[in-house]
């Protein structure tokens, strides 16, 4: 698996996912504005990713802060960090670990060069973290995908998305690695193509069966009998179960539940924001006008288009089989199941 984000000489490097798959080339951040930026941009994108760079973005802001005004330079690094991105909940649990981190080693009274040493390995920490949950969010979704057949994904939740392997994509890992041989339908993810140009290029790099389709061939593949499975990530999971995932995701949801077809969403803990009882209370970014009238600069739709560019939906956990994650899986009633799922240990 191509490495999506790292800490590399005191700077966060992480490959640039605007323009795979036609270049694989790395963007060196060497300040907290730069890694702002990478998010912001879609440089890196996918909710256990985000959180990744939040952490290392807090870390390289503290190893360039001014020492005398240190408390204040550490809160405007997490407010720009935070400003980012809206919906994906593991920014904000990113920049909370951080932020506590900072304030028990302050008040411990630590040196500088002591409190950049921590805030950079907890950064690299988070990273390793992922991994290891995405690996065991795999070995629980395994044993919930056919023995073989299609699993069909909407957007991209695999390496690219995470600190490697991937949550959906781990699933699907996870299931090949148990001997299951099943093969992958990748929704193309209009607009921002993460289905076509990252799912289809990450998976071809580990020689795992993959078959584009259009977004708007979902339903036909399914009433036709070639999808045995969907599993797709998550951004922000409600309380109640409700999920926020890349926009169409509801779409394909209501269309598997048809069509008789177990829809699974495979996520971290961190992703569940137990706060909301609802998934109406997850906010939706709003995303450029250019990214649907533009294709890498070409224009496909007339000039002065009135564009609605939405980057999630919400779907309801009526529509939902189960919630994978790396404490184990979550079944109706998700209200009590997601609860019980927190209060477990990895």
């Amino acid at each position: 698996m191509v490495p999506t984000i790292e800490w590399k000489d005191n700077a966060v490097v992480m490959i640039d996912q605007r323009i795979l798959p036609a270049k694989q080339e790395y963007i060196v951040c060497t300040d907290y504005e730069q890694v702002a930026d990478a998010i912001r941009t879609m440089v890196i994108r996918g909710a256990p990713a985000i959180g990744c760079a939040a952490a290392m973005g807090v870390a390289v802001g503290v190893l360039h802060a001014d020492e005398d005004n240190l408390d204040a330079e550490f809160d405007k690094i997490c407010e720009t960090l935070a400003a980012t991105r809206p919906t994906a909940v593991n920014l904000f649990w990113a920049i909370d670990r951080m932020r506590k981190l900072y304030q028990a080693e302050r008040a411990k009274g630590v040196t500088i060069e002591e409190l950049r040493a921590r805030l950079i390995a907890e950064g690299e920490e988070v990273l390793r973290d992922d991994i290891e949950i995405n690996k065991a969010i795999g070995r629980h979704g395994a044993a919930l995908l056919p023995d073989s057949g299609n699993v069909m994904t909407h957007c991209n939740a695999g390496a690219l998305a995470t600190g490697g392997y991937g949550t959906a994509l781990g699933v699907i890992r996870g299931a090949i690695e148990s001997g299951k041989p099943v093969a992958v339908l990748a929704n193309e993810t209009r607009p921002f193509m993460q289905g076509s140009r990252l799912t289809v290029w990450e998976l071809q790099q580990d020689d795992i069966p993959v078959t584009l389709l259009t977004d708007n061939m979902a339903g036909h593949t399914m009433r036709a009998g070639k999808v045995q499975a969907v599993v797709v990530g998550a951004d922000r999971i409600a309380g109640n179960g409700d999920v926020a995932n890349k926009i169409g995701t509801y779409s394909v949801a209501v269309l598997a539940k048809e069509n008789g077809i177990p829809f699974y969403v495979a996520a971290p803990i961190s992703t569940i924001d137990y706060e909301l009882t609802s998934g109406d209370q997850i906010p939706i970014e709003e995303r450029a006008a250019e990214e649907v009238t533009h294709v890498h600069g070409a224009a496909i739709a007339p000039e002065g288009t009135a564009v609605m560019n939405p980057a999630f939906d919400v779907t309801p956990s009526k529509y939902v089989t189960a919630i994978i994650t790396q404490h184990g899986v979550a079944k109706a009633p998700y209200t009590e199941s997601l609860r019980e799922l927190g209060k477990k240990g990895s």
